[in-house]
């Protein structure tokens, strides 16, 4: 049977991406090449400089290290036991050094990287230091591979900023294979529209702190991701997609024997593609197709609108330029295929169990909407990530899928999608560009034309909920929220109130530079508004009582009012400055605020501002 052909746009994206590229990619594929020596890399080594890579190893181990024959494996871990995602990597190395020696290679635990929770830091001044993690960790992954002991790498981690964070490091290393190895999620506990709806209730004052946690505790109860579609899940969909994880190795749960059989094949696998015919460099793998299908299958899945920062920061460390526009374009003609909390009542065991990834990734290439002719860390082509692992008899296999989805209540053919589009948005208009995620929202609750009423922190807010000075038609706009502003924390807390005064009946909207990530719901919510305040960009100019309208049909967000009335009004509060960021450890992450680059552009320390990112007569200088 001939591939189905591509989806005229999906090629047209992709084309652009390439066109647009051109220059940059070439310049990181030419010095990641430049990187690639045949044999293992320790060879170039002077004496001394390997004496001290393999001083820490004893046994057969050691004797390979300096023999300089076998190739060396890296691993780096984000591994923490306090949190639940990335408590299960524990046993990882172990696994990793045995079935890696198994396959004639040798590997080493080259470094850590951080890995915080926004669980726990939500809300709390934690939460302004988790976007400048990814920055952190992708560091720490470079000086992990620095050494140039290495000739492929293993990279274990889940959530949030740990996923792009070990990839953007590894990028700089794109002459290394890399493979990334999941951990899988929790089993089910308490239904999330259960934990919502006790949410909800806690803000309404008609449930005890008692209640909350008792809610709280049942939903998040085990080693493992958070069952919700937030961003650890959204980020283990994507790489897989991407084929940067084996098949099927995703959502397999922690604890279990095929969790570990997978684990032990990744050490495998990072020998075979280190060298050789099956050589696979993660420059090659991570490509501009490679790119288009993370974008698709993160649109067909309702994921976090985390990965409109992510993606394209993932991508320009690979010399692509990655724009919010091609997210915009694919989203128009990109189904949506899944139900998963926030945007249904499933959680991802449920997603996993309908058919999961396997089919997900079958029905897309079916309908032209995926690249099949990629690179990937199994092999090439993504046909192969059509079939799900099983053991038979204790031994790793692979096998076809019924290729039918076992729940549509859940999972869905692309002949038979939730609805035509992705739910993801662009919005734009005399306020700037921002992204709006619609999947969760009903149809009726998409357009919003109400009087702003402004803050500048989520206290203030939750201070004006409670006395009741919200409940009417109303636009909340929370601004000095962005990356240059405070790092651009999450705004989860809003959320349950906002859901109150619509349950009441209320038109409400909210309008931020800063994030609300995967677990945004089913309030409409401009997000990640680039310029950011802090930059001068008209959000900072707003003032109570003007008229916003979000219209997420149309892609339009603008304030009523004009141009030389905006610009002409003085700037009445702005983000914190140096002396009173500080406290949580922001005091030691100033550097990172200041070389902060646009949202639109991944928000990145890598990547700074441009002039055209500013507001009416701001500099970089004048902001900070």
């Amino acid at each position: 049977m001939s591939p189905t052909p591509l989806h005229p746009v999906i090629a047209e994206v992709t084309e652009r991406i390439v066109a647009r590229s051109a220059e940059s990619r070439a310049a990181y594929l030419e010095r990641t090449a430049a990187a690639h020596a045949e044999g293992p890399a320790r060879r170039g080594l002077a004496c001394s400089n390997l004496a001290h890579g393999f001083a820490g190893i004893t046994g057969g181990d050691k004797e390979a290290l300096r023999a300089v024959r076998k190739p060396g494996v890296a691993i780096v871990s984000s591994y923490n036991d306090m949190l639940s995602a990335h408590q299960p990597l524990h046993e990882y190395p172990d696994w990793l050094k045995v079935s890696v020696r198994e396959a004639g290679g040798v590997a080493q635990f080259a470094g850590g990287v951080p890995a915080m929770c926004d669980g726990i830091t939500q809300g709390r001044a934690g939460m302004e230091l988790s976007l400048f993690s990814r920055e952190v960790i992708a560091m720490a992954t470079g000086v992990a591979l620095s050494h140039e002991m290495f000739d492929s790498a293993l990279l274990l981690g889940v959530c949030d900023k740990i996923v792009p964070g070990l990839l953007i490091g590894a990028l700089s290393f794109g002459h290394l294979p890399s493979i990334l190895v999941p951990a899988g999620p929790m089993t089910s506990g308490l239904p999330n529209k259960e934990k919502a709806r006790v949410r909800q209730l806690y803000a309404e004052g008609l449930a005890s702190r008692e209640d909350l946690l008792e809610a709280e505790a049942a939903s998040y109860h085990s080693p493992g991701t958070c069952t919700f579609y937030g961003t650890a899940n959204s980020n283990q969909m994507v790489v897989e997609v991407m084929g940067l994880h084996l098949p099927g190795a995703t959502f397999v749960h922690p604890g279990t024997p095929l969790r570990q059989a997978l684990t032990e094949e990744a050490g495998r696998r990072a020998v075979a593609i280190s060298r050789g015919a099956e050589y696979a460099p993660l420059s090659q793998v991570i490509d501009e197709k490679a790119i288009v299908n993370g974008v698709v299958s993160l649109l067909a899945t309702g994921g976090s609108t985390n990965h409109t920062l992510h993606l394209p920061a993932i991508a320009a460390a690979a010399g692509i330029q990655l724009t919010w526009d091609d997210f915009s374009e694919l989203s128009a003609v990109v189904p949506l295929l899944a139900r998963v909390y926030p945007n249904g009542s499933a959680d991802i065991n449920h997603f996993h169990a309908a058919g999961g990834i396997q089919f997900l990734i079958g029905t897309l290439l079916d309908a032209g909407l995926l690249h099949e002719d990629v690179r990937t860390v199994a092999g090439p082509g993504l046909n192969r990530y059509r079939q799900e692992p099983v053991l038979l008899d204790g031994t790793l296999t692979w096998r076809d899928t019924s290729g039918h989805s076992l729940d549509e209540e859940v999972l869905r053919p692309a002949s038979r999608p939730f609805s035509a589009d992705g739910g993801l948005r662009m919005v734009a208009g005399n306020l700037g560009r921002a992204v709006i995620k619609v999947s969760a929202v009903a149809p009726e609750h998409r357009v919003v034309e109400a009087p702003a009423r402004v803050f500048t922190t989520q206290e203030q807010f939750s201070a004006a909920f409670q006395a009741g000075e919200l409940e009417r038609d109303v636009v909340v706009v929370i601004r000095n929220q962005g990356p240059m502003a405070n790092g651009m924390p999450e705004l989860h807390g809003l959320t349950p109130a906002l859901g109150v005064l619509m349950d009441r009946g209320f038109q409400v909207a909210l309008v931020t530079d800063g994030r609300m990530s995967g677990a945004s719901g089913k309030i409409p919510a401009a997000i990640q508004l680039t310029p950011e305040a802090a930059a001068g960009g008209p959000l900072s100019r707003i003032a109570d009582g003007d008229v916003v309208r979000l219209d997420a049909e149309t892609g339009l967000l603008e304030v009523q009012v004009s141009a030389a009335e905006l610009d002409g009004r003085p700037l009445v509060d702005g983000p914190p400055d140096e002396a009173s960021w500080t406290g949580t450890g922001r005091e030691l992450f100033g550097a990172l605020r200041r070389a902060v680059g646009p949202a639109d552009q991944g928000a990145s320390v890598f990547g700074g501002y441009t002039p055209g990112h500013f507001g009416a007569g701001m500099t970089k200088e004048v902001v900070a």
